[in-house]
């Protein structure tokens, strides 16, 4: 009889759902059956027999120009569920009160909206010289504000690509950059965990930030201190960045419903 351990070979419910995550990561490209099998370790028959069966409920998609598979609109409409369910301020609001009075600077909250990034909140720091250089609601293409960056630069590599392809030249004239620039703010982003931009949206102004990743692992937004430039030197920066990082993950496991 099992036991129902959650060490149990896992059943349809399980697979499926892994399915499911596999495609959410691989965008509106999909993957391939192949692809999928090799990466659940699963019979190339079962997954097949997996995706059939989520077919027929509307949750995957398979695309008639090369075949592969992706998600499916009733995905979609779950995910529109979940927002309206998941106000992401709510979830944000007292870690990101404390951090502006911790840092006194302006913390900002950006969420990703397709190629672009907008300021879904802004908390003021106690400091005397406040930096407001994002208005609520405001848009951004991703990459070009520090929050977007840190989005744009640890999205899937194809989907970053896309974006850039579709929107680099609009980052990189409103930003005063090139694509070398851009690619290389990214690459910075990568290796040091933490996007930063000095002077490149509003003169006399630096900016840090760090991504909010969902259970997937996937950027859908960003949190960053802005302030003006004697107030973000290297040092500090440095330090707020692992201030960042501290108050995402108590964010992220907010969202998971759990303690950071």
């Amino acid at each position: 009889m099992a036991s129902g351990s959650t060490t149990a070979e896992p059943g349809s419910i399980e697979r499926a759902v892994q399915l499911l995550k596999l495609l959410a990561t691989a965008g509106k490209r999909g993957r391939a059956l192949t692809q999928l099998a090799e990466a659940t370790a699963l019979p190339h028959s079962t997954v097949h027999r997996l995706l059939r069966r989520l077919m027929h409920e509307h949750l995957v998609i398979q695309k008639e120009s090369d075949k592969w598979y992706a998600l499916g609109p009733l995905a979609f409409e779950l995910g529109l569920a979940a927002m309206a369910a998941y106000d992401l301020r709510e979830h944000c609001r007292g870690s990101l009160d404390r951090l502006a009075e911790e840092v006194g600077d302006t913390v900002y909250l950006s969420v990703r909206s397709g190629s672009e990034s907008v300021c879904e909140a802004r908390h003021e720091g106690p400091s005397p010289i406040r930096v407001n250089t994002l208005s609520i609601g405001s848009r951004r293409p991703l990459g070009l504000g520090a929050g977007g960056l840190a989005i744009l630069a640890y999205l899937p590599d194809a989907e970053r690509e896309d974006i850039i392809a579709a929107d680099g030249r609009r980052i990189c004239e409103e930003g005063s950059l090139t694509e070398a620039d851009l690619r290389a703010a990214i690459e910075a982003c990568r290796r040091q965990g933490h996007s930063l931009i000095r002077n490149r949206v509003t003169l006399g102004v630096t900016a840090a930030g760090v991504p909010i990743r969902d259970t997937l692992g996937r950027p859908i937004a960003a949190i960053s201190v802005a302030a003006i430039d004697d107030r973000m030197r290297e040092e500090r920066v440095a330090s707020l960045a692992r201030r960042l990082h501290e108050h995402a993950r108590e964010i992220e496991g907010s969202l998971r419903g759990r303690p950071a």
